[in-house]
């Protein structure tokens, strides 16, 4: 017979017995998960924790090519060297105690500074220096940015105390040529200026990484490396011509200290496509060293620069009157040196002359301020403002370069009197290069403006190509008023006083001057500064090419016949690069005076 006594410790030890049975359960289960259900992700994060090891993997920036796939701006690797001073120390100690036949570090540290171009005490003091804080530092940075020359020759020493993490570096082999369009990135890798800049999420990288465990001694463990590639970025084909672009760089430059010039700029066009070819400017900055010049030079002023455009605008004028006016190249008007018009304005001419009867032809040849004021008044103010607009003036380009400026016109409901006829003569109102030779395009290609392109595509990694969103050309004229305007603007370049100086034989061109005031901040002008500006195209009977010259404040030629030299050059190299045919036909000449 069983009594309470002999129960009770029994019914105790059985429910001890479960309770430890219950306990070594759960153990197991978890043991299973551990070991069994989650092993890889448990192993993973504890090596992680425990003996992880890893390395940034660095992807390669994008590179920047010309049309022709040009390298402009691409990728290499500087490498980042250090020192470790323990190791160093080690062996040194070990020559001492003749335990190593190694070269001391007295020998090393002059074949290392030899390398890098360091001074000898300068490296033995890195070294020191931290054995000095710390007996058993591992790490001392020797140089960053070495060359792979430099790289292999310090791995090329075999000492184990010199290691060199690779990193990814921007070079502009070209150096400043399109320096102003390319931009550059800082020491950190952000993109700056330009292009690198406004086309970064093209060209920038996406790093990989590289994770590992390792054992204690440092070496890695076998099976424990997991990578996740670093991806390149993509390439960036401009439309330009880099062998252009330096010519044109290297004109514009003896263009602008040859005339006493503040700066100056060449802008080509293809007129069919509106491609830019080449966009040359001085002074301009080399991406490789940024620093060297002062910050107003590391834009681009072509892109950013407005000024008021002068007897240029004479040309839009001539078309908004002949496609919105009747009229016609041989219309004419009575015009003399200085006119008086409603409200009070008054207009002047640049020369004194009596009153002419002037054809349409004859005040663009003549750039008479006075006569194409008198031909504006065939038209509203309205019309002349829409037809400017139309022409692009104001809107800026479809290039979007970084801190691009556009041109400014008031409504015509702020025009007074003088303001309305200042406009037709491109005064009181303001444009830039791509606006203006936007412009005179759409003249050239038959009324059609086309939008200016600067970029040709970005190509990814994978390969996909990006084309940039540029607008729908636009209709600003009829053709018929473009064959007309061709015409009259052939007629300039050959009947105008430097029809000599911007003439290429076998060559028809066409084109205008404008001389442009320059405003003193206070609502005046500056006496005796002027923008110059020169735009043509050629050939005029099949028009392909367009260039854009300006000048900045020349001094030593202060009119618009400053940039007949670097027109003519420039306009006679693109017709050789893009080898034009000479013109067959011969031109019609345009009376002057009805």
């Amino acid at each position: 017979m069983t009594t309470r006594s002999t129960r009770s410790p029994r019914r105790r030890t059985v429910v001890a017995l479960a309770v430890v049975l219950a306990v070594l359960g759960a153990f197991i289960v978890r043991l299973v998960d551990i070991q069994v259900v989650n092993a890889d992700e448990h192993v993973a994060d504890s090596m992680e924790r425990a003996l992880a090891g890893g390395q940034v993997l660095h992807g390669s920036r994008g590179s920047i090519v010309d049309a022709s796939g040009q390298t402009l701006a691409g990728s290499i690797l500087r490498y980042d060297c250090q020192l470790d001073p323990k190791v160093i120390r080690q062996i040194d100690e070990d020559i001492a105690a003749e335990k190593s036949s190694a070269d001391p570090w007295s020998t090393v540290s002059v074949s290392i500074a030899t390398i890098t171009g360091q001074k000898v005490d300068d490296v033995r003091a890195i070294v020191s220096d931290k054995l000095a804080e710390d007996p058993n530092s591992q790490y001392a940075e020797l140089k960053k940015g070495l060359s792979t020359a430099q790289y292999r020759a310090l791995m090329a020493l075999g000492v184990p105390y010199v290691a060199c993490p690779p990193n990814p570096a921007r070079a502009y082999p070209d150096g400043a040529v399109a320096g102003n369009l390319v931009g550059f990135v800082g020491v950190d890798g952000d993109a700056l200026e330009g292009l690198e800049r406004s086309y970064d999420s093209c060209l920038r990288a996406t790093d990989g990484k590289l994770v590992y465990q390792k054992g204690k001694d440092g070496v890695v463990i076998p099976g424990t490396q997991r990578e996740q590639p670093a991806v390149d970025g993509g390439t960036l084909q401009l439309t330009i011509n880099r062998d252009l672009q330096w010519y044109l760089q290297q004109l514009i430059g003896e263009q602008v200290q040859d005339m006493r010039a503040e700066r100056g700029a060449i802008l080509v066009v293809e007129t069919s496509t509106g491609k830019i070819r080449a966009a040359a400017e001085y002074p301009t900055v080399d991406p490789n060293a940024p620093g060297g010049e002062g910050e107003n030079v590391r834009g681009s002023r072509i892109f950013e620069g407005t000024f008021e455009p002068g007897s240029t605008f004479k040309a839009l004028t001539a078309a908004t009157v002949i496609d919105a006016g009747g009229q016609t190249p041989a219309s004419t008007v009575i015009a003399s040196s200085l006119e008086n018009f409603p409200g009070g304005a008054r207009v002047r001419d640049s020369f004194a002359h009596p009153a002419y009867l002037y054809t349409l032809t004859g005040v663009l040849i003549d750039s008479s301020n006075a006569g194409i004021s008198k031909f504006s008044e065939t038209v509203p103010a309205g019309t002349r403002y829409d037809y400017l607009e139309r022409f692009g003036i104001g809107a800026g380009s479809s290039v979007a370069f970084p801190g691009e400026a556009a041109g400014d016109i008031h409504p015509v409901s702020e025009w007074g009197a003088q303001t309305t006829y200042n406009t037709s003569f491109g005064q009181g109102l303001t444009t830039t290069m791509p606006e203006l030779a936007g412009a005179y395009t759409a003249i050239a290609n038959d009324g059609v403006r086309m939008p200016l392109s600067l970029v040709e595509s970005c190509t990814k990694a994978d390969g996909t190509v990006v084309e940039p969103d540029l607008p729908e050309p636009t209709r600003v004229v009829s053709e018929s008023t473009s064959a007309q305007m061709k015409k009259m603007l052939e007629n300039v370049f050959l009947q105008a006083p430097y029809a000599s100086a911007v003439e290429i034989p076998g060559y028809r061109l066409a084109g205008k001057t404008g001389t442009g005031e320059k405003s003193d901040g206070n609502g005046g002008y500056k006496a005796g500064v002027y923008y110059t500006t020169m735009v043509g195209f050629a050939p005029a009977d099949d028009p392909q090419y367009l260039v854009v010259v300006t000048l900045d404040e020349p001094k030593k030629v202060t009119s618009s016949a400053a940039n007949a030299t670097a027109f003519q050059k420039a306009m006679t190299q693109v017709l050789k690069t893009y080898r034009v045919m000479p013109s067959t036909t011969a031109p019609e000449l345009l009376p002057k005076f009805g």
